[in-house]
């Protein structure tokens, strides 16, 4: 259970959809609640995507964390076809990071590794859940906690236990990289390799001016178009028309009535939302004791020192210190610390016990002798209470008001769309619309992403649209303004455009294609003939490039018409005064350089970059010896037959097309 200090925020008026969506992305390879009683010898049965140590790794956990995974990637969605084709590669991830994943957890546990509650409280607090379940330092409260993991399908104890997990691999992998160290001599070489300058004259060749030269004749563009037709295939999208009548809801509000009694029934009916429990305002300081160490322990002379600490603010505070100025330069809440200490208000249930029974123990205005938390020492000022009470009728009536008035519009047109569907399968759309002196709109041919008038953004209505067969009976679907009666009227399905549809596409495309293959030519011509004539500026006014020269650059450096100097361009740092090097593609420029300085970085320099190129250095060794280790232990465990495959499952999870089993 994850209980702290911090009051529930305004976290009701997030929308929830995104936080599940921050919960299942972040957990894509954290649960595999496979069957640890599984025959450890035997091959995987059908449905068995692995067998890691016995446990097994499903197909249905494949498919789910393949489609948490996509979701990650792309948050805004796709279309179905665009799914379709990249859910078998997300598939092929998936199986190996769930197996890589658990192989990982069972070294870690035969090593001896173990993680205690208070570790994974204190993660969920601090790491990468704290902006989800603590916004702003406030905890969401248990009740927002357990529903949210529950509506992402997750129980309390599955994804405490798969944060444990989380904190198992990352000193599993301490553990493993501990050993990596970093030598002087690869310092100062990396130091170099990043400082060093050059300076340089270059010459530049741009695609866009060769496509200017460029007058394909139309028997080319043709043969063109022929040999590159697969491409346009299908690339008209299918389109549709309708005639079609809007109900909108907000010009149904008007004529919406709410009651007195109707104001009264809701109020009763929700009562629960407006009663107010017995609340607490508190300031606090906190003075934070040490963690427990792997092995469980606790360092009990931090305790002690963490104690003398908190009883030496305490004495500040009764000697006359401004609570809110020693909360401000000590509290080690640093969230609440901004604050001068203040929680805000707090309720039952809310905090850990001890500090929730200082809390509402005290009277208003005092202040507690130091309270002791799992989390640390605590000092507490209560600075307002406030009895539980209910909420009246007159205190919420202005915000149900409104509200039932568009609950009452919406039902108004839902009614009345209900109603003019079942006229129009009668009479037809244009008499009933009539009838009740509704417009109707026919459109032109549309696409499913276009936007007709009178709907606005129709997500539901466009699927209702080109979901529908021809010759079906007038329907209804929902918009953002309300409703839409429709009926299909013509379908185009998608076509491949003639040549003459498309000419200037082809064009395009031809020239774009021939100026790459000549700019490729051009600039190896450049190179060829700058090295030949040791003279670079001539070679470039016989080919017609245009020269310039750059200012002294790093390898971190940008350089008009040549880009990153991470790039091709980088070849720079590898030469020496005088030299010409070969042609260097940057984007639609080709380049040729001549080096003429390079600039040795100083030992001032090194002094004050040493610290962080060391740091740089050893955490890229840390994860090369890391995925070392990872590599070897999948090959180990693999070979003895502690990992056991399934391919005939993995095939058909990976295989293109496969995705209705995705």
């Amino acid at each position: 259970m994850i209980r702290f200090l911090q009051t529930p925020g305004p976290t009701k008026k997030i929308i929830l959809g995104g936080l599940l969506l921050i919960i299942c992305a972040a957990m894509v390879i954290t649960l595999i609640p496979g069957g640890l009683g599984s025959d450890l010898m035997g091959q995987p049965g059908k449905g068995i995507v692995a067998k890691v140590e016995g446990g097994d790794i499903t197909a249905d956990q494949v498919r789910q964390t393949a489609r948490q995974m996509l979701q990650q990637q792309m948050p805004q969605g796709s279309s179905n076809a665009n799914i379709g084709m990249l859910l078998p590669f997300f598939a092929q991830r998936a199986a190996e990071q769930l197996i890589t994943r658990q192989a990982l957890i069972a070294q870690a546990e035969h090593l001896g590794l173990r993680v205690t509650p208070q570790e994974i409280q204190d993660d969920l607090q601090h790491g990468r859940y704290a902006a989800t379940f603590f916004p702003g330092g406030n905890f969401i409260g248990q009740t927002e906690y357990d529903e949210m993991l529950q509506r992402a399908g997750l129980t309390v104890a599955m994804f405490e236990d798969s944060v444990g997990k989380d904190i198992l691999l990352s000193k599993l992998q301490a553990l493993i990289a501990g050993s990596a160290t970093v030598s002087d001599a690869e310092i100062r070489q990396l130091f170099i390799k990043q400082n060093t300058k050059v300076k340089f004259d270059y010459a530049v060749l741009k695609q866009d001016d060769l496509k200017k030269g460029l007058h394909p004749a139309e028997a080319e563009l043709k043969a063109y178009y022929e040999s590159h037709k697969a491409q346009y295939a299908n690339s008209i999208p299918e389109k549709r028309k309708v005639k079609y009548a809007v109900i909108d809801v907000s010009k149904l509000e008007g004529s919406a009535q709410v009651t007195p009694a109707d104001l009264q029934a809701y109020y009763d009916q929700h009562r629960d939302q407006y009663r107010i429990p017995e609340q607490v305002k508190v300031s606090h300081i906190l003075i934070k004791t040490p963690l427990p160490g792997p092995d469980g322990k606790v360092d009990e002379k931090g305790v002690t020192e963490a104690q003398h600490r908190a009883e030496d603010l305490l004495k500040q505070i009764k000697g006359g210190a401004k609570f809110e100025d020693v909360a401000k330069k000590y509290s080690e809440d640093t969230v609440s610390a901004k604050q001068g200490g203040s929680l805000g208000f707090i309720g039952k249930g809310r905090t850990v016990p001890e500090f929730e029974k200082a809390a509402f123990s005290l009277p208003k205005g005092q202040i507690s002798d130091l309270v002791k938390s799992s989390y640390g020492f605590h000092i507490i000022r209560v600075d307002d209470k406030q009895e539980a009470h209910m909420k009246t009728l007159d205190d919420v009536k202005a915000d149900l008001e409104p509200l039932l008035k568009q609950q009452r519009a919406q039902q108004l047109a839902q009614k009345q769309a209900e109603a003019l569907v079942n006229q129009a399968r009668g009479v037809g759309l244009d008499a009933a619309a009539a009838a009740q002196k509704t417009p109707v709109i026919t459109s032109d041919f549309f696409a499913r992403k276009d936007m007709l008038p009178g709907l606005g953004p129709a997500n539901q209505f466009m699927d209702s649209v080109f979901g529908a067969t021809e010759k079906s009976p007038p329907d209804m679907a929902p918009t953002s303004q309300g409703f839409a009666v429709y009926q299909l009227l013509a379908v185009k399905p998608p076509a491949t455009p003639s040549f003459e549809e498309v000419r200037t596409k082809v064009e395009d495309a031809f020239k774009d294609e021939r100026s790459s293959i000549l700019l490729s030519q051009k600039t190896q011509e450049l190179s060829d003939r700058a090295k030949a004539e040791h003279d670079l500026k001539r070679a470039a006014k016989e080919l017609g490039a245009s020269v310039k020269t750059s200012d002294f650059v790093a390898p971190d450096g940008q350089v008009p018409d040549v880009g990153s100097m991470s790039g091709q361009a980088s070849v720079a740092f590898n030469m020496k005064p005088g030299e010409i090097s070969g042609p260097v593609q940057s984007g639609s420029n080709g380049v040729v350089l001549l080096l003429l300085e390079s600039q040795a970085p100083t030992d001032a320099d090194y002094a004050t970059k040493r610290d962080q190129i060391r740091e740089q250095l050893l955490q890229s060794k840390q994860q090369e010896l890391f995925g070392l280790f990872v590599s070897n232990l999948r090959d180990q465990m693999e070979k003895s037959g502690k990992i056991k495959i399934n391919q005939e499952e993995l095939k058909a999870l990976t295989r293109a097309g496969s995705e209705e089993g995705l």
